[in-house]
């Protein structure tokens, strides 16, 4: 499989497409962000993009998959295999602080209490312009060496607990299995980079994330007597300076990088009572499968042992969550060269590996996948000084949009083109 050496037959006609369908995608885009929804509540974002997907003529429109996601279906004018496109649909838990005319003020309950909702993350963005592609395609059917499965997915930043969804949910409820996809493409925003710059890596891009609690019990006594008991804080305390030693000193970082992070500590209820216990939170971020399970004994060892030392009893609990997202090494290599025509080879590198993690990771362990990054800084400011995702600063600069419009219906048309029989 190889990229062409000339500009395809398609690229004039997806260019005019996407020109034509730009003003919508900004007002689709516009109006996601002003009504955000999370994760497994993107009921409105959803109907919005199946009506869409049926007036433009998709051949099938599946909804409430995985809870409230959409699949479109395109089957082009020729034979030829199955490619998908991604793009996710919720929010996150974040109240604006964006002055712009389309700021979102909506708000929703999480994890108990009422919250600002914001598209902090660019979903509006990538939903919007999955949108404008599966329309740009729809009319160029006619040239389509294939089909095009169009994945609209929920909970990419968790559903809420207790419940199920995602990409995960997707694939069990069979968006890659009917029609069978051979390849899927999905793309990010991103702050960290100047609008219209393309990221890539090969291999691993993005980290699995797991979280880990340890629940330390000791023996509660009063705080002027601790003789008499056992204090978990100070057990606690020398657990969280012993989970430092595990990538400094247990861990391979010549082979690939990793991060034990603990960002929670919770335990006592008033200054003179030594608690009976203390619960840990954290992070484990990995790019390989080994080296994930090795710190995760590293984590349950240093946690047990310590703790008994200190006369406590500690009880580790590891939720594997998103594993690493890897780029397959072929469909990079012949994906680079499109992404340079599309972008301009100036416009396109590589990237450091991301600590952050991507659902998208589970669909690339089904079928060869490509995931990458579209920047969304304006090119006046500063990317060390910029807000980045998850901020509810974070901002989108609207001319990235018909780069990622031209970006997947590219690689989409160009991966059917090169892989027909």
């Amino acid at each position: 499989m190889n990229a062409p050496d000339s500009l395809p037959a398609l690229d004039a006609a997806i260019a005019e497409a996407a020109a034509r369908v730009l003003p919508r995608v900004v007002a689709w885009r516009r109006d996601f962000h002003e009504h955000p929804e999370l994760g497994n509540r993107e009921v409105r974002t959803a109907g919005i993009v199946a009506a869409h997907l049926k007036a433009i003529g998709l051949d099938e429109v599946r909804e409430k998959v995985a809870v409230t996601g959409v699949v479109g279906v395109l089957r082009g004018g020729k034979p030829g295999p199955v490619v998908a496109l991604r793009a996710d649909m919720d929010a996150l838990p974040v109240k604006e602080e964006v002055d712009v005319p389309f700021a979102s003020r909506a708000t929703a309950p999480w994890n108990g209490q009422e919250c600002g909702v914001m598209h902090a993350c660019g979903h509006d963005a990538h939903t919007a312009m999955l949108m404008g592609v599966a329309e740009v395609l729809a009319g160029l059917r006619a040239q389509l060496s294939g089909t095009v499965v169009f994945l609209f997915q929920p909970a990419e930043e968790m559903p809420p607990p207790g419940e199920k969804g995602g990409a995960k949910l997707m694939i069990e409820e069979g968006c890659l299995a009917d029609p069978k996809v051979d390849a899927v493409f999905g793309l990010h925003v991103t702050a960290i980079q100047h609008t219209n710059r393309i990221g890539w890596r090969s291999g691993p891009l993005m980290a699995s994330a797991d979280t880990f609690r340890v629940f330390i019990r000791g023996s509660q006594t009063h705080g002027a007597q601790p003789w008499r008991g056992v204090d978990p804080i100070v057990v606690g305390s020398q657990v969280v300076m012993g989970l430092q030693t595990v990538v400094s000193r247990r861990v391979n970082i010549a082979k690939e990088p990793s991060v034990v992070t603990v960002g929670v500590f919770q335990g006592g209820v008033r200054n003179n009572i030594i608690p009976d216990e203390v619960k840990l939170e954290g992070t484990i971020r990995t790019f390989d499968e080994g080296q994930r399970g090795d710190i995760h004994g590293h984590v349950r060892r240093i946690s047990e042992m310590i703790a008994e030392a200190g006369g406590a009893k500690a009880h580790v609990h590891i939720d594997r969550g998103y594993p690493v997202t890897v780029n397959h090494p072929q469909l990079t290599e012949w994906t680079v060269p499109v992404l340079e025509r599309v972008a301009g080879a100036d416009k396109v590198g590589v990237i450091d590996k991301v600590c952050g993690a991507e659902d998208f990771s589970f669909y690339q362990q089904a079928v060869p996948g490509f995931f990458f990054f579209l920047g969304c800084t304006p090119p006046d400011r500063d990317i060390a000084t910029v807000a980045p995702n998850h901020s509810p600063r974070f901002y989108i600069d609207e001319d990235c949009l018909p780069t990622g419009i031209r970006a997947l219906a590219t690689l989409a048309a160009d991966w059917l083109g090169a892989n027909a029989r």
